[in-house]
């Protein structure tokens, strides 16, 4: 199963670009401003597509502690560096505003994104307490603002969180599905980094067939062959950076070992 935009290409691997932490928040860098946030994610994009990722996705993963309703400052900022970076885009990219869909959706609409990854159903006890999304009301913003082209990728177990729907996970994707419209399913593990349970990840992918299933946490060249044996495709961010760290640049050699060994697998 492969999305529209990315035409045939099979098992698809959508690349993390972690941009740094935004106005607003704790660990915003104020001299550098701006022009450091576009600099470091330019950088880190000119390194994923030369090593043949096929999308890339912007995340604000350093606005830690996360939120979940976006402040208009660090909204403004994200749109304005994907804004300021688009013109060396050559492949599609998605938004990702932790842990807002609103936020996402409405960052994703007037930036051109083909894509918006985020938590859109279910309860969760979390890292910030309570979690509860809107899931109609992000979806009811993507048409009203003319984007239903826009794809709405669903992590369907949240990271730094665990779910109070005592639901079997293939059950909760499935009824993501059916009744939330989901375009697509991402299957997380505990936290950043870390890999999905390969046992939820089977189930997901046997249980959900009409819409790709994508494994959205953890994935490394060690583990995507057998990841990919199953789903559609994989997010990754952590493996592409330097010694593995989350937080560190991304490493083009790394980014390159990993498409050979996909390159093979497709």
């Amino acid at each position: 199963m492969v999305f529209d935009f990315f035409g045939d290409k099979k098992k698809v691997v959508i690349s993390m670009s972690h941009i740094g932490a935004l106005p607003g928040s704790p660990l915003y860098d104020a001299k550098g401003g701006l022009n450091k946030l576009i600099d470091d994610a330019l950088a880190d994009v000119e390194k994923l597509q030369a090593g043949g990722v096929d999308a890339i996705m912007f995340g604000n993963e350093n606005d830690r502690p996360y939120v979940f309703k976006g402040a208009p400052s660090g909204i403004a900022a994200m749109s304005a560096i994907i804004q300021a970076i688009k013109p060396e885009l050559k492949v599609p990219f998605g938004v990702n505003y932790l842990w807002d869909p609103i936020a996402s959706v409405s960052i994703g609409a007037v930036t051109g994104a083909s894509f918006v990854r985020e938590i859109f159903t279910g309860v969760f006890a979390s890292d910030m307490g309570i979690w509860e999304p809107n899931c109609a009301e992000a979806s009811r913003l993507r048409h009203n603002l003319g984007r239903d082209d826009m794809k709405l990728l669903f992590n369907i177990n949240a990271e730094f969180a665990h779910s109070l729907d005592q639901r079997p996970i293939e059950l909760r994707a499935k009824s993501a599905v059916f009744s939330s419209l989901a375009d697509a399913i991402l299957v997380s593990g505990p936290i950043t980094g870390e890999p999905a349970d390969a046992s939820n990840l089977r189930k997901v992918c046997e249980t959900v067939t009409s819409v790709p299933v994508f494994a959205n946490t953890g994935v490394n060249i060690d583990n995507v062959t057998d990841i990919l044996n199953h789903a559609s495709g994989v997010v990754i961010g952590t493996h592409f950076k330097v010694d593995g760290y989350t937080w560190n640049a991304v490493d083009a050699d790394r980014v390159k070992r990993f498409m050979d060994v996909v390159s093979r697998l497709r």
